[in-house]
């Protein structure tokens, strides 16, 4: 039985039977840090129901052959307005405006941490790797990390 592929490149068939439609995707840039560092994997369901707070896997609006991770704020008039979690770093919905719902490809459910490089493998490293490589993304804006950041930063 031959496949029916949408304009998006998608299995239809697949998505009339319910079946869930899991990837991996890998972040470069520093855009979501503190949630998310370059290196780190994302597990992501393709066409999920997004809601505000979702870390999301989207098409750049200028480039759409380039997927960025974008955490997504609202839904405005012309799409998703998405931000990184990064201040620093404007490739984001201040840039670029809103983003049309069509060009959000995945939401991510899980971070995997990067392993850590092979001259830093003592145990405490590895045990601490371990308890930390597989989290849950948490739904959040970026002003609910900056806050836990800045308080973090106080605290010490």
């Amino acid at each position: 039985m031959q496949e029916q592929v949408d304009e998006r490149g998608q299995e239809l068939d697949r998505e009339r039977r319910g079946l869930l439609r899991i990837g991996l995707a890998e972040v470069y840039n520093p855009s979501m840090v503190p949630t998310l560092n370059p290196g780190d994997q994302l597990v992501v369901q393709y066409g999920a129901a997004v809601r505000p707070g979702d870390v999301v896997v989207l098409r750049h609006p200028f480039r759409q052959d380039l997927l960025i991770v974008k955490r997504a704020v609202e839904r405005r008039a012309g799409g998703w307005w998405v931000m990184g979690d990064n201040p620093l770093v404007e490739n984001d919905s201040r840039e670029f405006g809103a983003v049309p719902e069509d060009f959000v490809v995945a939401r991510a459910w899980v971070r995997l941490r990067r392993p850590p490089e092979a001259g830093q493998r003592s145990v405490g490293t590895l045990l601490s790797w371990l308890v930390s490589a597989l989290r849950p993304v948490r739904s959040g804006s970026p002003t609910d990390t900056l806050s836990r950041l800045s308080r973090r930063l106080r605290a010490r």
